[in-house]
């Protein structure tokens, strides 16, 4: 139950995060970072700690590879 609710709100914010107009790479690379990666904190950790966790460390890699995508 806990799993799906997880993904439920992983796939709405994702959704809501392609819809915003006007977002630079970076931008959206953070948002997704950071929801997959607490997707992916709450997996392989479990709890609060490592959702948040996992997606500070989404956060920072989305923000990067978003980043790299503007330079072009």
């Amino acid at each position: 139950m806990k799993t799906k609710l997880l993904l439920s709100a992983a796939a709405a914010a994702l959704i809501g995060l392609t819809g915003c107009a006007g977002t630079s790479n970076q931008q959206l690379g953070t948002g997704v970072g950071a929801v997959a990666g607490g997707v992916a904190g709450n997996a392989l950790f479990g709890g609060t700690v490592g959702t948040v966790g996992g997606a500070a460390a989404g956060a920072l890699v989305g923000n990067e590879v978003g980043r790299r995508s503007d330079r072009r």
